[in-house]
């Protein structure tokens, strides 16, 4: 499905550019495990943001990062609990296709709105059973505050986003 190794064959340019996408693949994966997530997760998200089509089926995935087909299915099926990826069928074919969106970051973030909404409702209901004047409780009206505030500026800078985006020129052709 994905080219990104395909152009200049025999020249070795393309096994060149195949082992310097790998290693931004692992590099980057290393800084998201270093943020929480966990390894082979990090690694599929990353090896589908660097291939030029931002999508591969189970079978180039665990190709490329060298796994079994458990470990990429245990690992899209998380990415696709998180919203990070999303799963379709490959034209013609039975086989799976995950992808990633172009603007990623923004879909992942927006999702997280219900996430904090639940958050919200939760503090809340813990702070009126507790009572807001015992220590537990002003912990958790300050918590149930701070994502308050966040879920407020998050919409307000995913706003700014939409408009900022529009400047960059980054929507170019599919696969540019």
């Amino acid at each position: 499905m994905d080219t990104d190794t395909d152009t200049d064959k025999g020249t070795g340019t393309a096994d060149a550019a195949g082992r310097a996408r790998a290693r931004f693949v692992e590099r980057f994966a290393a800084q998201l495990v270093e943020a929480g997530m966990t390894r082979m997760p990090a690694r599929v998200f990353a090896a589908l943001l660097a291939s030029d089509s931002g999508a591969l089926t189970s079978a180039e995935l665990g190709e490329r990062l060298q796994v079994s087909p458990a470990a990429v299915s245990g690992a899209v099926r998380y990415l696709t609990q998180q919203h990070m990826v999303t799963r379709e069928r490959e034209p013609g074919t039975r086989r799976d296709l995950f992808r990633v969106h172009d603007n990623q970051w923004y879909e992942t973030l927006t999702s997280r709105d219900s996430v904090l909404k639940r958050w919200e409702d939760a503090l809340r209901e813990g702070a009126d059973t507790i009572g807001a004047d015992s220590p537990a409780g002003r912990r958790l009206t300050e918590t149930l505050a701070f994502f308050a505030f966040v879920q407020d500026e998050l919409a307000g800078m995913m706003e700014r986003w939409r408009e900022h985006r529009k400047t960059l020129d980054l929507d170019g052709p599919p696969g540019a």
